[in-house]
């Protein structure tokens, strides 16, 4: 496989692991420098161990409060409407009456 190969089919599978990989080494940098930095500030010792552990539960905080809320988005537009929302099933039916009236205006012409 090429490159380009790759480029073509995978490049928003490509573009949103790149934006994941920046934006979680940027959440470990900076929380190295708040952790590091408040360590210091009360005169204890900076520890790897401790900061794993702070760097791990905020990931996990992060991740458990943006899939709770696109996955509630996601169950929840598939059960209820919100009139003229795309996400809501009523655009659906819309779509479906507009499809059936321009089907019997054209089986009229016919």
């Amino acid at each position: 496989m090429s490159i380009r190969y790759l480029w073509k089919n995978y490049s928003l599978s490509i573009v949103l692991a790149a934006l994941f990989i920046a934006s979680w080494t940027g959440q470990a940098i900076f929380q190295w420098s708040e952790f590091s930095s408040e360590a210091v500030m009360h005169g204890e010792d900076v520890k790897v161990s401790e900061y794993i552990n702070a760097f791990l539960s905020a990931t996990f905080e992060n991740w458990q409060s943006e899939f709770l809320q696109l996955f509630s988005m996601v169950v929840l537009t598939s059960f209820l409407i919100h009139k003229g929302s795309k996400e809501s099933k009523d655009s659906e039916e819309k779509m479906q009456a507009s499809i059936d009236r321009i089907e019997q205006k054209v089986n009229k012409l016919s």
